[in-house]
């Protein structure tokens, strides 16, 4: 099995409404990397915890998982020789006293359980680690009497706090250092008490400053009356850091040495908690737990997919018995690919050892390899179609399967030329049935369905689709396919009855009423011919009939390539399409030999003065200058 079942199925998703009922990481992390067993012996022992689970949870209030934090990380700390916080040894002592109290409950059921009893009994104890953390650790601190060092090193810090608060009142008090102070209260800094003076009388106090205020106003000053209190609080407090270091790292050492215990009674607390989380769903979901085989047969009563909420219509499935490849058909929208992963996702349920919502007697298979094909896995990165994508798939599965593997073929051959993508559909079905594969596949195509038919290992079945309503009814029936419904539907929807009766022979009869065609093929190489019609070449100087002014004009340019040509039309040049002209006289028909045609398109002072220039004129020649100093 591989991840994309797991993705196409969507078990993680199965995953996440069992884990709501954990009551710790522990659990969920559990649930998390639970992945379908292939022992036929391993997932009966898991379906047999959930039923005795179950049992356990209809005969008690409660059970005593709650506190049973994750302590993973904290073990991690341990292990690597690092000594544990207060609140670390804490957890450690909830944890401890969790596993007690577990144990004690899941003895006391061995008359519901006894699988899951006789797990309690290697559960252990750490007594003597719980009750050390108990009397050591107090309020997240470490508490005196851990140690008489302790306890003696806390004292003598009380007393010298003393000396420094009563030295510091009467300073306060002092109707001398009156006027020096902001505050008439005693506070601390860098864990040293001092009291708030003016920043203005600060030189006039004898002491030392550790701090100021964020406007400076005030400053904070340690007076020298108390510094050698101060200096000896700073030396104790390092001896009480010791002294708790030295108690925190004894217990730290016992939990060290009961290690391996600690770890096995986490693995115990775990499954514990993971199987009450699956009993929980079971009898939330009214599940059941399934008879089980290994011989590829499946048989679904009444099952429902554990994703889908509100009214669902239960699936009834059988396979492997009588035949072991199953063909369903019937309309888009109908129901075919919530089937197929019905079938896919109840069985990866159950070989996790979860239960499933279906009738009690119900039985599934345990596979070594399930495998789908469901979806459009369309790839633009590795530039695959569809249809590519799909069949990539199938080879990889093809190459991956044997005969313990149940595989789920979403639209077989689809994507493609239907009769080529009909032909390989059946041609892959059939090579997954000499493997000896469990094959579901869903198609529209026709020449399936007949190839099942046929077929004595192969069966058909179809979603039921209600003709009054157009709705499908999402029920599967096995032994008769059902039609996509496409003519019956646009009937429906308003196609007209001669379009529906000619989609009717074209399928039945392949008749498609080619005379029709031939009758209007005449007309149609006649429309053709008439745009194909050759344009008359026209040349400069041809004399034309423009036939919205029925008048004439002369050719100055010829046809370009949007079939305009420009003609002089008194005195203008105007622009028509070829269909808006009509040929008249050619040029060569109108002027002599060796006429210059381009005089026609020039005034008679234009050449007048083209000719003065050419001869030399002086008065030609100004004209022009002039022209061009006044188009400056």
């Amino acid at each position: 099995m591989n991840n994309t079942t797991f993705e196409k199925l969507q078990l993680n998703e199965l995953k996440e409404l069992v884990k709501i009922h954990c009551v710790s990481s522990l659990g969920k992390d559990l649930i998390d990397k639970l992945n379908p067993s292939t022992n036929i012996n391993v997932v009966r022992r898991k379906l047999k915890e959930n039923n005795e689970a179950r049992n356990i949870l209809l005969n008690s209030n409660h059970i005593p998982l709650e506190g049973l934090f994750n302590i993973t990380s904290i073990i991690d700390k341990v292990e690597k020789g690092m000594v544990l916080d207060p609140n670390e040894l804490i957890k450690v002592e909830d944890f401890l006293r969790g596993c007690k109290k577990i144990k004690a409950f899941m003895i006391d059921k061995e008359f519901y359980s006894p699988t899951l009893s006789s797990y309690a009994l290697n559960i252990t104890e750490c007594e003597n680690i719980e009750s050390e953390i108990k009397y050591s650790i107090k309020g997240n601190k470490v508490d005196s009497n851990a140690s008489k060092e302790l306890k003696k090193v806390r004292r003598n810090i009380e007393v010298c706090e003393g000396k420094v608060k009563e030295r510091l009142s009467k300073f306060l008090t002092s109707s001398n250092n009156k006027k020096y102070i902001q505050e008439f209260i005693i506070s601390k800094r860098d864990d040293r008490y001092v009291v708030p003076i003016k920043a203005s009388y600060k030189n006039e106090v004898d002491g030392v400053v550790l701090d100021s205020s964020s406007k400076g106003s005030t400053v904070f000053i340690e007076p020298s009356s108390v510094s050698k209190f101060s200096v000896e609080l700073i030396s104790l407090r390092s001896e009480e850091s010791i002294e708790e270091y030295k108690i925190l790292s004894y217990l730290t050492e016992l939990v060290f040495e009961r290690i391996i215990e600690i770890k096995l009674n986490m693995e115990i607390i775990s499954e514990y908690d993971m199987v009450f989380a699956k009993a929980k769903y079971s009898q939330n979901n009214n599940c059941i737990t399934p008879k089980v085989n290994n011989r590829g047969y499946i048989k679904i009563i009444n099952g429902k997919h554990p994703l889908l909420k509100g009214n669902v219509v239960p699936l009834n499935f059988e396979i492997g018995n009588q035949y072991k490849s199953l063909v369903i058909t019937g309309p888009n929208a109908g129901g075919k690919t919530i089937s197929l992963k019905t079938v896919g996702i109840l069985s990866l349920m159950v070989q996790c050892g979860f239960d499933i919502c279906a009738h009690e007697d119900t039985q599934m298979s345990i596979f070594e390899k399930i495998f789908v094909d469901i979806g459009d896995n369309q790839s633009i990165e590795n530039a695959l179609s569809t249809f590519s994508s799909h069949i990539k798939n199938i080879a990889e599965i093809m190459s991956s399967s044997n005969k313990s593997t149940l595989v789920l073929f979403d639209e077989i051959g689809s994507g493609t030329e239907p009769n080529e993508g009909a032909g390989l559909a059946i041609s892959i079905l059939e090579e997954f049935y000499q493997m000896g594969c469990i094959c579901v596949a869903s198609t529209h195509y026709g020449e399936i369905k007949r190839f099942a038919h046929l077929h004595p290992h192969f069966e058909n079945a179809g979603m039921m689709f209600d003709k009054n309503t157009l709705e499908p009814l999402y029920k599967l029936t096995i032994g008769s396919s059902q039609d996509s419904n496409a003519l019956f539907i646009s009937k429906k929807m308003g196609i007209k009855d001669k379009v529906l009766k000619r989609a009717k022979n074209y399928i039945n009869d392949k008749d498609y009423n080619l005379d029709v065609i031939k009758e209007n093929k005449v007309t149609q190489i006649e429309e053709v011919e008439l745009e194909n019609k050759e344009i008359p070449l026209y040349e400069i100087g041809d004399r034309v009939k423009l036939l919205d002014k029925d008048e004439f004009g002369i050719i100055y340019r010829p046809v370009d390539k949007f079939n305009n040509v420009e003609v002089l039309y008194k005195d203008e040049f105007l622009v028509f399409n070829v269909k808006k002209i009509e040929l008249s006289l050619k040029a060569g028909e109108l002027y002599p030999s060796g006429y210059d045609i381009n005089s026609l398109f020039t005034s008679y002072e234009d050449r007048k003065l083209e000719k003065d220039i050419q001869r030399g004129s002086k008065k030609a020649l100004k004209k022009i200058q002039k022209e061009i100093k006044n188009n400056r």
